[in-house]
């Protein structure tokens, strides 16, 4: 599949803002499976300063400054990328999950792609005993990881309610769980609460979801914002493994990744600090449209 996205960020001040300098993580990753074809960013006003960098995790950082005194502010990112992932391994051909946790827990590179990174709360994923014994459900003796993770995966959708008016970005975890009711950030961040409980590498994904599904095909949650699932470490055979509790399936060419972290904190797609004494308003849109007969 190759998709053009467009991510509208849209800020407006309620007194001016005399300096505003902000973070973005919204160009999408190149790795397996999924490759950029262009990348563009149109910002009002325009930044004096325009600086990219990668992080700790891989992702794409660009860090910009404005210095024009300004009311509203508007982030325009627009990119072609190209998805064909490869298909999920044979779930009972994975290791036992507890084989992983003890292959986890002697890791000792800090490479992006090191599950070091993914054992341990963090700041918006705390560890509660709640999510570990739901997640326990799923990961009997000897099971293999991806099998028991693909499990918790449609659990955490059927009994959790999707209600993007039962949670806030600022939301933790526990609050979320014992809900039992969020948006695709929250099911992300209690899997991921379930996972490194019973010691299991697992990163928090943004990125996108097909806005139009094919013809006769239900329309996936999530699709109006940016979304999140989850990747699972399931060894260094298998690597990392996504799974999208909100809609019950695996990554596959309906997604786009954007950035991994250990939670949401990591990697939100704008944030950053203003001067000035006013409250704002944040507008966000997004489209992500298949692109027919492209080039």
């Amino acid at each position: 599949m190759i998709y053009d996205l467009t991510h509208i960020t849209h800020y407006e001040y309620g007194a001016p803002v005399v300096v505003n300098e902000c973070v973005a993580r919204l160009r999408p990753r190149d790795e397996p499976g999924q490759k950029v074809r262009n990348f563009r960013v149109v910002v009002e006003p325009p930044p004096r300063d325009w600086i990219e960098h990668v992080d700790a995790f891989n992702n794409s950082v660009a860090r910009m400054r404005i210095e024009t005194p300004h009311t509203d502010m508007s982030i325009k990112a627009m990119s072609r990328v190209e998805v064909l992932r490869a298909a999920p391994p044979a779930a009972a051909l994975t290791p036992p999950w507890e084989s992983i946790a003890a292959q986890a827990a002697a890791v000792q590179s800090l490479a992006p792609d090191s599950p070091a990174f993914a054992l341990y709360p963090s700041r918006i994923v705390t560890l509660f005993p709640a999510a570990t014994a739901y997640a326990r459900e799923s990961f009997t003796p000897g099971r293999p990881i991806y099998e028991a993770a693909v499990e918790l995966n449609r659990r955490i959708h059927a009994d959790f309610k999707y209600d993007p008016k039962a949670t806030d970005a600022r939301t933790p975890p526990l609050e979320a769980f014992a809900a039992r009711r969020g948006v695709c950030q929250d099911f992300a961040h209690v899997m991921i609460a379930g996972l490194r409980g019973l010691g299991l590498p697992a990163l928090y994904v943004s990125g996108y979801i097909r806005t139009y599904p094919p013809a006769g095909k239900p329309r996936l949650v999530g699709a109006d914002a940016s979304h999140a699932w989850v990747a699972v470490w399931c060894g260094p055979a298998f690597g990392w493994l996504g799974l999208d509790p909100t809609n019950a399936i695996a990554e596959g060419d309906d997604h786009i990744v954007v950035a991994r972290g250990r939670d949401y904190a990591d990697v939100p797609p704008v944030d950053g600090v203003i001067l000035s004494y006013g409250g704002h308003e944040l507008k966000v849109s997004v489209d992500v449209a298949p692109v027919e007969n492209a080039a």
